[in-house]
């Protein structure tokens, strides 16, 4: 055994030793292992504190009740492991119950086929402000594409002051008390379409599996494609590397709408620039990324300021120079962990000639650079040959920004498979 080698296998033990009662930004890292494969995720955002909210940023009332999640793995294995987070949590997230079944439709679990989860060997577990952790190894046949339902019983004082807002997935929230078990869905009478608290699920798979992650704003996120559907780009790269018999390889999905390059906003998530090491490089068996990211910086600083909560928040100028430096920084971040960029080009988004000229300057940079370990041409993809600036129609959802379903089918066939998947084996 190495000395590398020796000293993940103690910090793994340490951690499954204190996990009930620590949390930490390295427990991602946590049985650091070639084994393990992010197979879904998730990236969470804070919900603006305010004593008046919009109806779009208020949260469900979940104390003391069970919150189920519906989420769907991109690689197949028997053994899973759950990742929680209480990011941007000012008071510790109590969870005293947490169950993985195979979902049934809806709020319905299948019956008797889910698993309790454990924390060093306990069944609650209390994770402190800022704090993140990881779940013991739990025994259960995870099937790619197949739905699974994470149930969690929260303490009694639990509030949610951060999640994944654009889920494009109904959840559910149980009336008072521990519903963990319940198979019925007539326990779940509430809806929500965020994510909460659980951020990861990874397998343990064969030395070869890895993961992809797809990071970006709400065109990576899925905006506006069918809900429950699973019609984002990322779903339909994992249903396309499926079917090719690349079972080895996860695409996980770590897009939040808003979300800008540079800035931080009170709506919608840290900056990408900042959130990358959180978000990418700590996931498990990461070893590329598919970035896509810009357009939402380009076209803040025209959002006219107003009171009350203003998301895009604050309305800074970018050029296009300013963009290459924040890709250059987030591709020094990838190389220093080993992990492949590729840099997408941004979509048409019908902006004034202004705003135009700064994506198709960044675009160049993109294709002709040779920055990033490849190119990922969505730009080229989704295009009006007729009207470079505009989406081609069949491909646009209605707002002229953001993909149909048949636009994100197209940007998963732009995604050139092969060069990805061989760049991460090199």
């Amino acid at each position: 055994m190495t000395i590398r080698t020796l000293a993940a296998a103690c910090g793994a033990a340490l951690l499954a030793q204190f996990a009930p009662f620590v949390g930490s930004s390295s427990a991602f890292a946590a049985e650091a292992s070639e084994h393990w494969v992010a197979v879904w995720a998730t990236a969470l955002q804070p919900i603006p504190q305010r004593a008046e909210l919009p109806p779009l940023y208020r949260a469900p009332e979940v104390a003391g009740r069970t919150v189920r999640q519906i989420m769907y793995p991109t690689l197949s294995g028997r053994v899973a492991r759950i990742h929680l987070s209480n990011a941007y949590g000012k008071t510790p997230l109590v969870i005293d119950e947490l169950r993985i079944a195979r979902s049934a439709g809806g709020a319905a679990a299948v019956e008797g086929a889910g698993s309790r989860v454990t924390f060093g060997g306990k069944g609650a577990v209390s994770v402190p402000p800022g704090g993140e952790v990881d779940s013991d190894a739990v025994a259960i046949d995870v099937v790619e594409g197949a739905p699974y339902a994470i149930s969690a019983f929260v303490g009694p004082e639990q509030r949610i002051v951060a999640w994944h807002r654009v889920s494009n997935q109904v959840n559910y929230v149980s009336g008072p008390g521990n519903h963990t078990t319940d198979a019925s869905a007539t326990a779940f009478p509430g809806r929500f379409t965020q994510y909460v608290w659980v951020t990861g699920l990874s397998v343990e798979a064969a030395a070869p599996s890895l993961a992809v992650a797809a990071i970006g704003d709400s065109i990576t996120d899925g905006m506006r494609s069918t809900l429950n559907q699973n019609r984002r780009w990322p779903d339909a790269l994992a249903r396309r590397l499926a079917a090719s018999g690349a079972q080895s390889t996860a695409i996980v999905n770590l897009g939040i709408s808003g979300n800008r390059l540079l800035s931080d906003s009170p709506c919608y998530g840290d900056a990408l620039a900042s959130r990358f090491e959180r978000d990418v490089l700590r996931r498990p068996g990461v070893k590329a990324a598919i970035l896509l990211i810009g357009i939402n910086d380009i076209n803040f600083a025209a959002m006219p300021p107003h009171g009350g909560l203003d998301c895009d928040f604050p309305h800074t100028s970018v050029t296009a120079a300013d963009l290459i430096a924040g890709y250059q920084r987030v591709i020094a971040a990838a190389r220093r962990n080993g992990v492949k960029m590729f840099g997408a080009t941004l979509t048409p988004a019908s902006l004034p000639p202004e705003r135009e000229n700064i994506r198709l300057a960044v675009n160049q940079w993109i294709r002709t650079s040779r920055a990033f370990d490849g190119v990922v041409d969505f730009d080229a993809a989704l295009r009006d040959r007729a009207q470079p600036e505009r989406l081609q129609r069949a491909f646009d959802s209605g707002d002229h920004i953001h993909p149909s379903d048949a636009g994100y089918a197209a940007m998963a066939a732009a995604v050139p498979v092969e060069v990805v998947v061989d760049a991460t084996r090199k």
